[in-house]
């Protein structure tokens, strides 16, 4: 009789598509404070040993989302725990992010785009 064993195994990262790897985990990394673990031209991978963390993958012709219009869907978000929705906010537009007009939570969450057009909600609920 053989007996079969179960596989570890462990989420590793999101990756995210971009037009420019670098440029992205730069705003990332300064935001998270993580650092590089890996880098070619192509694909920049973010985080700390032996946790989850973000990868960025150079693809052609890449269209941002256009969130919150559905015409280019937005592929993809995180959300991101903060102690001050105020602060973190200024800090995170300081990086280079923007923040849509559109805010469906605004006291709870606030949603902000990265400088590649991605969507990712920052909140006091995490």
């Amino acid at each position: 009789m053989t007996t079969q064993t179960t596989p570890a195994i462990r989420y590793a990262a999101v990756t995210f598509d971009c037009a420019d790897p670098a440029g992205l985990a730069r705003f990332y990394g300064e935001l998270l404070g993580y650092r590089t673990l890996f880098a070619t031209d192509d694909f920049v991978l973010l985080g700390t040993e032996g946790t989850p963390g973000l990868g960025f993958t150079r693809v052609a012709d890449y269209r941002p989302p256009t969130w919150p219009d559905p015409a280019q869907g937005k592929q993809a978000h995180i959300e991101l725990g903060v102690d001050d929705l105020d602060a973190a906010e200024r800090r995170i537009l300081e990086l280079g992010a923007t923040k849509p007009e559109f805010q469906p939570g605004e006291k709870r969450w606030r949603v902000l785009l990265d400088p590649a057009g991605h969507p990712f909600c920052i909140t006091t609920l995490a």
